[in-house]
């Protein structure tokens, strides 16, 4: 039976890749992905033969990766950030049954909430929800329900593609909803471009946040009641005392 890699490469620096990523991207002969994300990795793994498709060709992607490895070729489908969250795995293992001989093996990464958190400190301590703000697969009610479920019971929420080209004002909803239930000086957070060149960081106040214009390579994080900026990081507490 041979196997195929889904792995997780983090925010596409070297040295934020896990020791079993670069182990399984050393070892594999072909490396399937979104053009963006195999570019992140090729110059640190140029002998490979490397395979990509552009966005919204998902389906399409996973079945060449299932493909080139049912064919017998040690084969790795990149992710940024981790594999299991809004990455391939799922797609891949829902594929699976027209590849019987194929078996899979899920590489954890570096998600966005985790790399971009440690830039601001320690926006996520204590619970947390993340949620994505795109509605390319999610209806638009879901989201706005799902971000109201999460203000209305005091998570800290970090929000992945918070806005793009067709969708301008979807933070600001988020924040508008959020300020339902919270004050619009909670303390919030932005990281942009995390782990790349010119990645940048803000904090700032939920008020602020539903003015800022954001795109999809930043990730946005919206304190609970008792996060606060202390020596100039985010911070949720857990509730130590001390």
């Amino acid at each position: 039976m041979t196997e195929l890699l889904i792995v997780g490469i983090g925010p596409g620096s070297y040295e934020k890749m896990t020791v079993e990523a670069v182990k399984a991207l050393e070892q594999c002969q072909v490396i399937v992905g979104y053009t963006v994300y195999a570019q992140l990795v090729q110059e640190y793994f140029p002998d490979k033969e490397y395979l990509t498709t552009p966005m919204k060709q998902e389906v399409k992607r996973c079945r060449i990766a299932l493909e080139k490895a049912a064919n017998g070729q040690s084969t790795a489908l990149v992710c940024s950030g981790d594999s299991g969250v809004y990455g391939m795995a799922g797609l891949a293992l829902e594929l699976l049954f027209e590849f019987p001989e194929v078996k899979v093996r899920v590489i954890p990464g570096v998600t966005a909430a985790l790399a971009g958190g440690a830039v601001l400190g320690a926006p996520l301590t204590h619970d947390f929800a993340v949620i994505s703000l795109s509605d390319l697969l999610t209806p638009f009610e879901t989201i706005q329900a799902r971000v109201r479920a999460a203000a209305s019971v005091d998570f800290a929420i970090c929000i992945y593609n918070p806005s793009s080209q067709k969708r301008k004002g979807y933070l600001k909803m988020a924040c508008e909803i959020v300020m339902e239930y919270q004050s619009k000086d909670t303390v919030c957070g932005i990281v942009s471009n995390i782990g790349r060149k010119g990645q940048a960081m803000e904090i700032l106040s939920l008020g602020e946040l539903a003015e800022k214009e954001t795109d999809m390579f930043t990730t946005v994080f919206i304190g609970n009641s008792r996060t606060k900026q202390t020596g100039g990081y985010m911070v949720t507490p857990r509730g130590y005392s001390f």
